[in-house]
């Protein structure tokens, strides 16, 4: 006989990460318009009613899985910075790379996070994105203070910064560029980006 919701189990190890994960995989391959409750119930195997002991509805797992990937985004520029030498454009370029690599490897992700972001009363998500934005503000803030960079509104300089990586990483997505000229691209880009915003002579 076919399983029923009825067999289904009520509770879950660890329910919430699961669905997470279910979650990302279907937005991954499907899109977001795929991502339902019920579905990932069914696919970790618990009953529909499950998983609203975690998510009050599809746009509260949506937005959960945003925050968690800017957690994740935070994570990795982290790391990113720990490996590099102290020097300032090595601690640029780093930054960047790990940026591009995320979001080529996590685009559908990517894409949800800002659009979560900038819906009215994301507070969660604006709190968790502050970590992987403030940390790039923070590293051009540095720049400007060892005369690497000029002097300025350093939102603007990482407005710049941000606008570049994230180019290259949408010509990777889009097909445009191929995805092992990722690295090189970047490296390119820190370049240019610090001969450019360099004090003026």
């Amino acid at each position: 006989m076919p399983e029923t919701t009825a067999d289904r189990p009520y509770h879950h190890g660890n329910l919430r990460a699961a669905l997470l994960d279910a979650a990302e995989s279907r937005l991954r391959t499907a899109g977001a318009d795929q991502v339902s409750l019920r579905d990932l119930a069914r696919e970790v195997g618990v009953s529909h009613a499950a998983p609203r002991r975690h998510f009050a509805d599809r746009q509260a797992l949506l937005d959960a899985l945003a925050e968690t990937g800017f957690e994740r985004l935070g994570g990795v520029l982290r790391e990113a910075l720990t490996g590099a030498s102290a020097e300032f454009p090595e601690q640029v370029r780093v930054v960047m790379t790990a940026y591009a690599r995320f979001a080529t490897e996590n685009a559908a992700l990517l894409e949800l996070m800002y659009a979560a972001k900038h819906r009215p009363g994301a507070t969660r998500i604006v709190a968790a994105a502050e970590a992987p934005f403030g940390l790039m503000n923070d590293l051009v803030v540095r720049g400007q203070a060892e005369g690497v960079l000029r002097a300025g509104d350093p939102q603007r300089v990482g407005i710049v910064v941000f606008a570049t990586v994230q180019g290259i990483a949408a010509l990777v997505n889009g097909g445009f560029v191929e995805r092992a000229a990722l690295d090189a691209l970047v490296a390119d880009a820190t370049d240019q980006f610090l001969h450019g915003a360099g004090p003026l002579r």
